[in-house]
């Protein structure tokens, strides 16, 4: 008899990983067309779940009837990693072409939590064809997944979120400068003063339950780490101002009415190589959506 909670396994057949990113597309492309959450919430989890009905929510406001710009998304050349692992949550990537964004790669993180549940979206983020790294398999295919508290990488998995939280508010050396970096330092050094308003960041890790790392081994003995982060950005106006105008979608989130501040709720899901042993860890990829907004 083998017991899936201790025996190291493949976490899904190549068919069934297959069959679950066509449900996925089928059920991501009637929402978006809907503006419906509903017809998708049933194959999302954890962050792509609540930036998904966000997103979803803001449209179905403003477009009640549907979305007028609707365009399928349609996947091409994917590529499917499955990792063997004992235990629960089982796990996947998808790695693919979609037709919305460019050259972009779609690294797509299929989970669940026990054989009765369906294949969810946990993480969806977008990637230079050049910054996705080779996985490393067995004789077989099967990748490696990679325990959030490994002391083999730079960083173990299960740290990330919070010293990615820490470096956005604080800076350091964990990271390697770039566009989710450094260079995101410095437009919040930009946006935090400008002539009658000031704006304030509060970054949270976030990494338990739906939430939890994910992190597949690669070629060369590092990781690809998916996590996620929660963030809070303030616009206050000074007495005598008002904050700027925001756009449809962020009015369609707001509760309360916007007098003197504007506080914006964001979830953030983020895809970094974390290298073995020291060195800096290199963000390849975030993807924050707005989840909610609150006026005073």
């Amino acid at each position: 008899m083998v017991h899936g909670e201790r025996e190291v396994l493949p976490t899904a057949t190549r068919a069934e990983a297959a069959k679950a990113v066509t449900a996925f597309t089928t059920a991501y492309n009637k929402a978006d067309k809907a503006y419906d959450n509903s017809l998708d919430a049933p194959y999302l989890t954890g962050p792509f779940a609540d930036i998904t009905a966000a997103r979803l929510k803001a449209g179905h406001a403003n477009s009640p009837s549907g979305n007028p710009d609707y365009v399928p998304l349609k996947l091409s050349d994917v590529k499917i990693t499955i990792p063997r692992k004992a235990g629960w949550p089982r796990w996947f990537v998808a790695d693919a072409k979609g037709n919305k964004t460019g050259n972009e790669r779609w690294l797509m993180v299929f989970t669940r939590g026990d054989l009765g549940q369906r294949w969810r979206v946990a993480y969806v983020t977008l990637v230079d064809p050049g910054r996705v790294p080779e996985f490393e398999t067995d004789k077989d295919g099967w990748a490696a997944a990679v325990p959030a508290g490994s002391g083999q990488l730079a960083v173990a998995p299960g740290k990330l979120s919070e010293d990615y939280a820490t470096y956005l508010n604080k800076g350091g050396q964990t990271f390697t400068e770039g566009l989710y970096t450094s260079r995101e330092r410095a437009g919040r050094a930009e946006r935090a003063r400008k002539p009658g308003l000031v704006t304030q960041f509060i970054d949270r890790p976030l990494t338990s339950g739906d939430y939890a790392p994910l992190a597949l081994r690669t070629v060369g003995g590092g990781a690809l780490v998916f996590f996620t982060t929660h963030h809070y950005e303030k616009q206050t106006a000074a007495p005598g101002t008002t904050v700027p105008p925001q756009s449809k979608d962020v009015q369609a989130l707001t509760e309360g009415e916007v007098k003197q501040s504007l506080t914006m709720e964001f979830m953030s899901a983020e895809a970094a190589l974390d290298p073995p042993g020291a060195g800096q860890v290199s963000v390849v990829s975030r993807v924050p959506g707005l989840t909610s907004a609150q006026g005073a």
